[in-house]
């Protein structure tokens, strides 16, 4: 037996609240931090909600303007049109409203306003390494994320945009994109359509899930994304049939486990079901809960064969039982018992339901294969024949 070896690497997130009513400690978050001039980035449905008046009306005379045009994978014109806002509303700070759409386009357009780059050109690939890069520390455009489903991007100082032109997804990663206050109000998630927070509630099991068999997993993030999983299968479901003051208290321990699953995510990574779920959302616009709603029961059999030894924290949050001695079973059993936990949900189970041309799968198998190559968070290569066995496998 060895002693534990390795490094911890943390963002620059510096505060979590958590609570119903949460919301009204947003401009209290802004005066402490000397902040003024506020622009909220949000989407064209809660662009139109009531629960924006809780947003604007806790900012006060501090909200300076409400962007609306956030949309699903974030593309470009999307970032070019909050760049120009910033600069016309003289913003210090952007606080985004909604799931991961918002948070995104926040973050890719702050890249872009502190670093003077074209959004499009430095976002080729999304390369974790830069999560603990050395920064100009004095350049700032602080975020504060208000999350209204499970996606679990306000975590992260990575956000993703789409090219219009090829519909093809890279990423920016910088330290300063890390919101540096996440406020998780359930009462604020009332309004997310059902299959949304169920979808989103899988992203964040398929973060905890490859969290932990990532080669570079810890013990820190197995014990955070062990509880993640756990807290998903008990309250999930329970999230979406309740109602009143059950559904908030459900929904307060969802969003608790969105923020265990992905809290160590700089430091493991991600692994194959994330880097098909990148290029299948822009793709063909399937929002990136349902690829892995989707992917997610395929690679973890995918795995079950590289590194079934990895299973045991996942098998523990799932409450199956893990036999070292037949690792690969339990590791099997394990993606069975996700599969099964999806398929109770009215969401698209395969590729085909979610509108995927079949004779289109092959389009994305370079991205992909470009993606886990980088990323290496698998103990060996992945071939791009096995990609296309995984889509073909998620299409059925």
């Amino acid at each position: 037996m060895e002693a534990p070896a390795g490094e911890f690497n943390f963002t620059r997130l510096e505060r979590v609240v958590f609570g119903p009513g949460k919301i009204t400690t947003l401009g209290r978050e802004l005066e402490r931090r000397g902040l003024e001039r506020a622009i909220v980035v949000t989407g064209n449905s809660l662009g139109r909600s009531k629960l924006l008046d809780k947003v604007t009306g806790t900012l006060a005379s501090r909200c300076v303007a409400v962007f609306k045009g956030a949309r699903q994978h974030v593309p470009l014109s999307t970032v070019q049109a909050l760049i120009e806002e910033i600069k016309r509303a003289r913003a210090d700070c952007l606080v985004s409203f909604g799931g991961g759409s918002p948070i995104d386009t926040a973050k890719v357009a702050a890249a872009a306003v502190l670093t003077g780059r074209d959004p499009l050109a430095s976002a080729r690939h999304i390369d974790f390494t830069n999560a603990a890069a050395v920064t100009d520390s004095k350049a700032d455009l602080v975020e504060i994320a208000v999350p209204t489903t499970l996606s679990a991007g306000e975590y992260t100082p990575a956000g993703g945009v789409t090219n219009e032109a090829t519909l093809v997804k890279g990423g920016v990663v910088d330290p300063r994109l890390q919101p540096r206050t996440v406020i998780n109000d359930p009462t604020l998630t009332v309004e997310t359509p059902d299959w949304l927070w169920v979808a989103t509630g899988m992203r964040a099991l398929d973060h905890a899930v490859e969290a932990i068999y990532s080669i570079r997993h810890q013990l820190l993030t197995d014990t955070l994304a062990t509880r993640a999983i756990a807290l998903l299968f008990e309250h999930l479901p329970a999230s979406i049939k309740t109602t009143g003051d059950a559904a908030i208290s459900h929904r307060g321990y969802c969003q608790m486990a969105a923020w265990l699953s992905i809290f160590g995510g700089m430091n493991t990574r991600f692994g194959v079901s994330h880097a098909l779920g990148h290029q299948i959302g822009p793709k063909w616009n399937v929002a990136h809960g349902v690829t892995s709603c989707i992917t997610l029961p395929h690679v973890m059999r995918f795995m079950a064969e590289i590194a079934p030894e990895r299973f045991g924290p996942i098998a523990e949050g799932l409450g199956v039982t893990f036999t070292p001695e037949e690792a690969r079973r339990s590791a099997l059993e394990c993606a069975d018992r996700v599969a099964a936990f999806i398929a109770q949900f009215d969401v698209p189970h395969n590729l085909r339901e979610a509108g995927v041309p079949r004779a289109e799968l092959g389009q994305i198998v370079a991205p992909v294969f470009e993606e886990i190559d980088r990323a290496k968070v698998v103990d060996r290569a992945v071939s791009r024949e096995e990609i296309v066995s995984l889509l073909e496998r998620a299409y059925a």
